[in-house]
């Protein structure tokens, strides 16, 4: 048999190399029969990979990490994790593989990253593998995330590998592959604290501020400012969640980033009807991470990232405390000014109006939606008619039409900017039914992925609105009884 040809892509190894103790060489299981479901094409070239190339055979055999370029270093990542409320010490890539890090033709530095490649030392019982659904869904969410400008972890390629996974039932097998500016989570602190090297946790800090927070190294307390800045990217992340109205559904602490991405798509939906009680998680018996509780949730994660950040903070335990204290106390206003600037646009509102206007109003709007439990993203959008003069839309969709007229009347003093509005209002989110509909369609009998394909398209342009699309704009049909998401493993 002739050697295989060699890969022609280039994969560092930093996180490998500066941080061995945080990952097991390891390397993907052998995928029988490697079909190419899906690959972004506009991602790959973004990333300086060929497209053609990533379509042949040998080209997939490289986004399931069954043939690594010469040099590559593939493992899985360490970490620890607070779960729903519970430590856990040790958690890890049960089944995910950092191949290693691309550098594009900007010089911007990617984390290519495999999920459902198989057992890895941290698979704690679990098969390693993952289901061509649950796959496919983080794709399709993770594709309008980025078009709705949401920091997220992007998905290059979804690979079917020809096994079957077994769940409830026999599923087909897939890999997702996926790039993030890196993945290093409060869950990564979490672990090097508890391991008590304190140079390896200095280490991860110093990786963390030359990869994400640069700004960083120049501050007389290097760790202190790290911690600042991760409160201010998640803030500002967690903000843009609640305003696309999105449902993580299971924030532990090993799903929150040191970049600011949102990752690991698991029991994750938008919301519809419009109520912050809203819950899709099967697991998420009791509302931990409701939509309503992201912030606090949010803010009760840092928490443990500066807890395990207080070795670094100051020598003095109490002074360390006092530092992390003063710093998470930044989040709430942080979190409410990147809330209010969106709702601001939004609501097509000037800067020139005071907050002592705009809050008041937001919070009377928010009240009204939640009492008629309109649809989040319709709703929105009926605004942006309203502002141009017909009202009529997002009248309907209150249960209360005299106090939304009275509502209308202070907002429209406002004069809002209608043009404005269209470039924030989504007129397109990956609708729940419609996401199950192509789910549905791409793993039943043959996999049509014909549905995936046309809702992929629809979601990433989610402001333009385009004739013969309405249905992709519509809630859900009414008698569709409640949404439930599963975390696929």
């Amino acid at each position: 048999m002739s050697p295989a040809p060699p890969v022609p892509v280039v994969l560092h190894g930093r996180f490998a190399r500066e941080l061995p103790e945080l990952g097991v060489p390891w390397r993907a299981e052998d995928a029988p029969t490697p079909r190419l479901l899906h690959l972004a094409d506009a991602l790959a070239t973004e990333l300086g990979l060929d497209p053609e190339w990533l379509r042949s055979p040998a080209g997939v055999r490289f986004l399931v990490g069954n043939a690594v370029p010469d040099g590559a270093t593939p493992v899985a990542q360490a970490y620890a994790g607070h779960q729903f409320g519970g430590f856990v010490p040790r958690l890890g890539d049960g089944r995910a593989l950092l191949l290693g890090e691309l550098i594009g033709p900007d010089d911007s530095e990617w984390d290519l990253h495999l999920k459902g490649s198989g057992r890895t030392p941290f698979a704690r019982g679990g098969d390693g593998l993952a289901a061509v659904g649950p796959m496919l869904r983080e794709l399709v969410v993770s594709r309008a995330m980025h078009a709705l400008g949401v920091p997220t972890t992007r998905s290059l390629a979804v690979v079917a590998t020809g096994r079957q996974v077994r769940r409830e039932t026999w599923l087909p097998g897939a890999v997702l592959s996926r790039v993030a500016s890196s993945h290093l989570r409060v869950g990564t602190f979490q672990y090097a604290r508890a391991t008590g090297d304190l140079d390896l946790l200095r280490r991860l800090a110093d990786h963390a501020i030359g990869r994400h927070h640069p700004e960083a190294a120049a501050d007389p307390n290097p760790p202190l400012a790290l911690l600042r800045a991760v409160i201010d990217v998640q803030a500002s992340l967690v903000a843009k969640w609640m305003l696309v109205g999105f449902v993580h559904g299971v924030m532990n602490t090993d799903n929150m980033t040191v970049s600011g991405e949102t990752i690991d798509y698991g029991p994750c939906a938008f919301m519809e009807a419009f109520d912050p009680a809203t819950v899709y998680s099967s697991i998420d018996a009791g509302g931990r991470y409701a939509y309503g509780n992201q912030p606090v949730v949010a803010q009760w994660n840092l928490t443990r990232l500066a807890e395990a950040l207080l070795p670094l903070l100051d020598d003095d335990r109490e002074r360390a405390v006092e530092l992390a204290v003063a710093a998470l106390d930044g989040f709430r206003p942080r979190y409410e000014a990147a809330w209010s600037s969106g709702m601001r646009a939004k609501l097509g509102v000037s800067g020139d109006v005071d907050d002592a206007a705009l809050t008041p109003l937001a919070d009377e709007l928010l009240a009204l939606m939640r009492a008629s439990r309109a649809d989040h993203t319709s709703f929105f959008r009926a605004l942006v008619a309203a502002a141009r003069g017909d009202a009529e839309p997002a009248r309907g969709m209150v249960a209360d039409p005299d106090g939304f007229d009275r509502w209308v009347g202070r907002w429209l003093e406002l004069t809002p900017d209608a043009e404005a509005m269209d470039g924030v209002n989504p007129v397109y989110i990956p609708r729940n039914h419609l996401v199950e509909e192509a789910l549905a369609a791409a793993t039943d009998g043959d996999g049509d992925l014909d549905p995936l394909r046309r809702l992929l398209d629809v979601v990433s342009a989610p402001y333009d609105e385009r004739p013969g699309l309405e249905r992709y704009a519509a809630p859900a049909p009414q008698g569709s009884g409640p949404y439930i998401t599963y975390c696929g493993t």
